[in-house]
């Protein structure tokens, strides 16, 4: 509902005016009420201060991507850049384009954040959750550091914040921030994943407690993908190497128990940024306490690990392949609604033919739209047609195309009566409304109930 961002040298100064906009909450989707209460931006002031999801995607191809930029966050690989993949997949744009065309690429601050508290946390004060934990959350770290952060959770606040924290990295740690930033693209992560020695990997995969940071070593590249499965050297490979495929499937699968026997090899995306460096960075005791590495320890595992890595390779591939082909048959036994299609991006690339088709559906008047849908080859872009109809030029729609969009809205939010979309999001207010106090949260939560009423037919009221 909310976009804000900042344009910086490399040297972190900003250039021009910040972006800031609200884009229009669209009858079908419901807010999430915990994130209403974060942000405090209501549906009702996107529908009446901002874009269409059209609009703004219009704005940001021509206004915001230009040639040479790095589009960076907190946490932004993980989280923000999924919304704009999707945003962009369901309104017609190319999904990826953004981030690697005209030389573009995309980092992320967090992983570098992690990485500096584990390897050079000097000159930097590094804050601790209400539980004692380590973290690396943005709003305790600008307000430990008295760093400017004005309204967490506001777009364009937790922008300058992002800012802010790295401009800290760059002056306390200049060497690891270049390095970081260097080694976010695809070639160079594979110079130090590939390079056959073992390497430093920092990931919110791994324990707080160990600075979320270990040592590991390659153990196998994915055939056609720009992944790598790579081993936690912290651990002995051998239990692991004489298992079968099924049992290494069944631990490496999520389990909650925190006691459970977990598989110490992860998947590393050379598109994703990951934040590693060789191993010689470790160079003190005092990296090796506050990571809690045993160098000799790591140095007789990684022996193991390369006496028998052919054969643990094989298996953990075949593994891997197994499950890939299970979440491409779920994925085939979707059905091609439209209220499954929003969630599709990741099925398969668009054709040329049908690319060329959707930069000439922003050249059509929006009344006349419609005449393409049985143009496109692919099944999501005929069934997303409508929907991006709806959605961003309601005044357009035929009476017949009304009849199915507000069939469309009464399936996805009242299918299932008490068990349907809008009874869950009632709920959840009710529950949250036993426990927020405060006149703003009142006030909020009041705004979400009216919200959700209107959304409710006279007829069915």
């Amino acid at each position: 509902m909310q976009f804000a961002g900042q344009r910086t040298t490399l040297e972190l100064n900003p250039i021009g005016d910040p972006v800031n906009m609200l884009i229009k909450l669209t009858p079908d989707c419901l807010p999430s009420p915990e994130a209403v209460l974060l942000t405090g931006i209501t549906p009702q002031q996107t529908v009446l201060e901002g874009v269409t999801e059209n609009e703004f995607c219009e704005y940001f191809q021509k206004e915001v991507v230009r040639p040479g930029t790095i589009f960076t966050g907190f946490n932004s690989i993980r989280f923000d850049d999924e919304f704009m993949r999707f945003i962009l997949y369901r309104n017609f744009f190319d999904a990826y384009e953004w981030q690697w065309k005209d030389d573009c690429s995309r980092w992320d601050i967090l992983d570098m954040v992690r990485m500096t508290r584990a390897l050079r946390p000097e000159g930097i004060e590094w804050p601790y959750a209400s539980d004692g934990k380590p973290s690396n959350r943005l709003e305790l770290l600008t307000a430990l550091n008295k760093l400017d952060h004005d309204a967490a959770h506001d777009a364009l606040s937790d922008v300058r914040a992002t800012i802010e924290v790295a401009r800290m990295i760059r002056s306390k740690q200049p060497d690891l921030f270049e390095y970081v930033l260097k080694h976010r693209t695809k070639k160079m992560v594979a110079s130090v994943v590939e390079s056959g020695a073992p390497f430093v990997y920092t990931s919110g995969h791994f324990s707080s407690s160990v600075q979320h940071t270990t040592a590991v070593a390659l153990v196998a590249k994915k055939e056609r993908k720009d992944e790598a499965l790579v081993f936690d050297l912290r651990f002995d490979p051998q239990p692991f190497i004489d298992m079968d495929i099924d049992d290494l499937e069944t631990i490496w699968r999520y389990n909650p128990d925190p006691e459970a026997l977990r598989l110490p090899v992860k998947t590393i995306k050379y598109n994703r940024c990951p934040a590693i460096a060789p191993i010689g960075v470790i160079n003190d005791n005092a990296s090796l306490k506050r990571l809690q590495l045993d160098m000799g320890q790591i140095e007789q595992n990684l022996k193991s690990l390369r006496n028998r890595q052919a054969e643990f390779a094989i298996k953990l591939l075949a593994m891997v392949e197994k499950k890939d082909d299970e979440r491409e048959r779920q994925q085939q036994q979707l059905v091609e609604t439209p209220e499954t299609v929003d969630a599709r991006l990741y099925e398969d690339f668009f054709d040329p033919a049908d690319k060329q088709l959707m930069h000439r559906l922003h050249q059509t008047d929006p009344s006349e739209i419609g005449s393409l849908q049985d143009s496109f080859h692919d099944q999501r872009l005929h069934a997303l047609l409508p929907l991006f109809k709806a959605r961003n030029f309601p005044k357009k729609l035929t009476s017949d195309e009304r009849i199915e969009w507000d069939r469309f809205i009464h399936h996805k939010l009242f299918e299932g009566n008490e068990t349907s979309a809008l009874a869950n999001y009632f709920k959840s207010l009710e529950v949250l409304g036993q426990t927020r106090k405060s006149k703003r949260e009142s006030y909020l939560l009041e705004e979400l109930l009216l919200y959700g009423q209107s959304l409710v037919p006279l007829d069915a009221a």
